[in-house]
Order: C-alpha cells, then structure tokens, then sequence
C-alpha cells in the first residue's frame, strides 16, 4: 500500500488536534486536589464547559481552516468567453513550542492546500497578473513548514523552514481584500523570478530575520532557495514540484531585505508607513532579445536564449489612512501605493506600480463591511519589446509590439458572519498579456483584447 506524503500531513495534523484535545479534557477532568494525592473531579458547576478549540489553545495548539471558493467569468475580450470554478482548502497548524515542550520563544507552523478548478487567466484571457491569487493548478501540496525563534525579549525573530515572502516583504495592510494576485505579490516579482518567487501556490526552504530597531523601525532579511523547482525542467514549476515536497536547498539564492519606517501624519495622528527594499537572484536568467552569441532571436527561432547571470530589483511602498471613521478608529479611509524597477535585458517586466484604495467602518448596520479599488501597472521592458521589432525585420510580419499589462479591480467584501466574508468583483483587464499576440488569429497581427471580468468569491475561515 502506498502513502501519499501530503495526506500523511493532513492526517497528522488531524490527529494531533485530536490527541491532544483528548489528553486536554482528560486534565480538565481530574485533578489532584487532595493531599494524600487521590484525583477528584473539580470543574466548577458554575463554570462554562471549555470548546475543544479553548482547551487546545491552553496546551499550545491552534488548528485552521480556510476554504475560498469563487466563480470568475469574462463576459468580453480575452482569448475566448468563459467562466470557471476555483477552490483552495488551507489546513494549518500552529504550535506554541513553549507551552507544548518548553521551547521558550518559538513556534512551529505548517499548512497545505487543496487546490481545484480551474484558472480563468490561464484558460481564457492570458494575462500576466492573474485574475485571482486562488489560481493554480489543481494540486495537494505542503505549503509552509517552519521554526520561528524569539530571542532578545522578542526584539529579534529568526524563521527557518519552508516559508513564503509574500506576506512580510513588499507588502501593504490594505492590499489584502484584493483578488489579483498581483495585488498580493507584486507582478513585477511574480512574472520576472524563477517559478514566481516564493508565494502561492509554491514556498521554499529559507531563513528570514526580523529586527525591531525603535518603536518605529522594523527591518527585514532573508534568503531563499532560488527556485522551486529545477530551473532545467522543461514543465510547469507546479508540476516539477506537484507536492511541495522537493525542500530544494542547492539552487543559487535570492535574498532580499527591507526597512520599514511606521508614523503618524498631521494633527490627528493617521498612521502611515513607509518602506524601501532591495532584491538580488544569484541565478542565470533568459536574455529578452538575444540568444547565445548575440544573435537575435527572431532570427533563429529555435535557438535558445543567451544566459544572464543574475538579477536584481529595488521596490518602494507607501500606505497611510487618510480620514478616520467616526464608528470606529481603527477604521476609515486608507490607500497604498507599490512601485518596482528591474533591468531592461533580463526581465520580461522592467517597471511596476501599482496602489489602490480601502475604505471601512463607514455602517454602523454592516461594521465590518469593505470597499475596495485598485489598479496595477506592468511595463514590457524594451528589451522584450524589441524583440518583437525583431520579428518584423526577420519576417515581415506585423506581429503587435507588446507595451504593458494593467488591471482595474473593484470589490465590495460583506462580512456576513464573523467567519464568513463574501465578496462580489469587478476587474478589467488592459493589454493581456502585455499586448501579446492573440493565440486564435491565424494572422497573427492583433493582440489579444481587454477583457472585463465579473465574480465572486466567497471566504469561510475556522
């Protein structure tokens, strides 16, 4: 009989929850309250009798489940009309190593995936930035899987395991409603690296520091496995890794570090914050335009590309909260902007922006309704554009000459229940695929067109 390792996983953290909700209300039940040591039933009558998600949390053990189910549909433009189904099912698990085992100062993470459905991006419109962040292949996989140490009364946080970058670096609070997922991980970083950089669908082995400087100044490092899969693969990353199993370690690092600066702005103390980075790959990367001894490519179409050591990128992001709500504090009207460079030769994206606007706390009858719109920007660099040129002077054929890819999103998320959002969306697709070629003309001439988007999405956590 064979096992396969992500169901193992699953079945693993089930059982823990299990076993130690049992040894839990087992202790709750008997205790020793009498001096020649005899075990006496002691709860209090008067007192509530604790969930098994209490008692686990009193031994250090947290269980979580998140399902996102979504219908998208583009009802013009894009390759071709369609609508789809996708599914992510998020078992996690978190351990105060503290409480469990004494370990002070450190907690262990894991979680999986269950992803299914279809890709409304991939199959039907053919865009760069995908419409949702949900889309992937369908898989069972090991997501993250790491040790997270405090040391220096929690001042410093070192992590070491299988983690994702996208949550801490080059990343705003408001971005989250959001369902592009470049306005998750950032286009520019997900389109230009190696399987995407680390965020989902894929993590990867590395260590990641996190210093609090002041109050005020909180600093990043980390370096990662440069890529989750093997860079030789001629499949898809998700496919050469389909269980997120592969902990490569060997491959030529990316690292990246980040220094973030939080204030307040004028007489009504609206927080702010501001954060500047720094990215550099160790890895070869595909010249745009040229293959091995600088010849162009359009001239040898079957040649492969030259190699580019290295690759480097420096991003910048800015968020404030511009009026308060008179409900809520912590509420009102906030935006963030995100911007991005990378060079021209070895990058299909050269130039990235993107920002977007959330507001919340504006109805005391929904409090914790939110509004959000956004757009992204992604510009083909030149060098991938004139490649295209190249293909005009090899040819003759007027094949469109790719410029940017952005997108318009729009979202309204109504919290129906304290673990239950739904949201409807709206996302207009510009230039798909940077202006590329649409696949279904068989002249070859005209790009694929803007496509709007219409869904929703639907987000029940435990």
């Amino acid at each position: 009989m064979r096992f396969h390792p992500i169901k193992l996983l699953a079945a693993a953290i089930f059982g823990l929850a299990i076993v130690s909700g049992s040894f839990a209300m087992a202790a709750d039940q008997a205790q020793d309250n009498s001096k020649d040591g005899t075990k006496i039933a002691t709860k209090a009558k008067a007192q509530p009798a604790k969930s098994l998600r209490d008692l686990l949390a009193d031994w250090g053990v947290t269980f979580s489940a998140t399902y996102i189910a979504e219908t998208f549909g583009n009802v013009s433009g894009g390759i071709r009309r369609g609508t789809i189904f996708t599914g992510r099912l998020d078992l996690g698990m978190d351990l105060d190593l503290e409480k469990v085992m004494g370990w002070s100062g450190a907690k262990f993470h894991a979680n999986m995936y269950q992803i299914n459905g279809q890709g409304l991006s991939r199959d039907y419109i053919g865009n760069l930035m995908l419409v949702s962040g949900v889309e992937a292949l369908p898989a069972t996989r090991l997501y993250e899987l790491w040790i997270e140490q405090a040391l220096y009364n929690g001042k410093l946080l070192v992590k070491i395991g299988q983690q994702a970058s996208d949550v801490e670096f080059f990343d705003s609070k408001y971005d989250d409603l959001f369902t592009n997922s470049a306005l998750g991980w950032p286009g520019i970083t997900g389109i230009n690296l190696l399987a995407g950089g680390p965020s989902p669908p894929m993590a990867v082995p590395g260590v990641r520091v996190k210093a609090y400087l002041s109050e005020n100044i909180t600093a990043y490092a980390a370096i990662f496995d440069g890529d989750a899969a093997s860079p030789d693969s001629w499949q898809d990353p998700q496919i050469a890794d389909a269980t997120g199993l592969l902990f490569r370690v060997r491959d030529p690092a990316w690292m990246i570090g980040q220094l973030k600066y939080k204030f307040n702005v004028g007489s009504a103390n609206l927080p702010a914050s501001i954060t500047g980075g720094a990215w550099k790959h160790l890895g070869d990367f595909n010249d745009q335009r040229f293959a091995a001894g600088g010849i162009p490519l359009a001239a040898d179409p079957g040649a492969d590309p030259q190699k580019l050591r290295g690759n480097q990128g420096i991003f910048g992001v800015y968020e404030q909260m511009l009026t308060r709500s008179s409900l809520d504090p912590d509420k009102g009207l906030a935006f963030f902007v995100r911007t991005s460079v990378s060079p021209s030769d070895r990058n299909l994206i050269s130039f990235y922006l993107d920002g977007g606007f959330l507001l919340t706390g504006f109805s005391s009858a929904r409090p914790d309704d939110r509004i959000g719109v956004a757009m992204t920007y992604a510009k083909i660099s030149n060098a991938a554009r004139q490649a295209d040129r190249d293909v005009f002077t090899q040819t003759g054929v007027a094949i469109p000459v790719r410029d940017y890819e952005a997108v318009f999103e729009a979202t309204y998320g109504a919290q129906l229940q304290d673990n239950w959002l739904v949201q409807p969306v709206f996302q207009y697709v510009f230039h798909p695929g940077g202006g590329a070629v649409d696949p279904l003309d068989p002249t070859q001439t005209h790009r694929i067109k803007d496509a709007a988007v219409f869904g929703f999405r639907s987000t029940m956590t435990y």
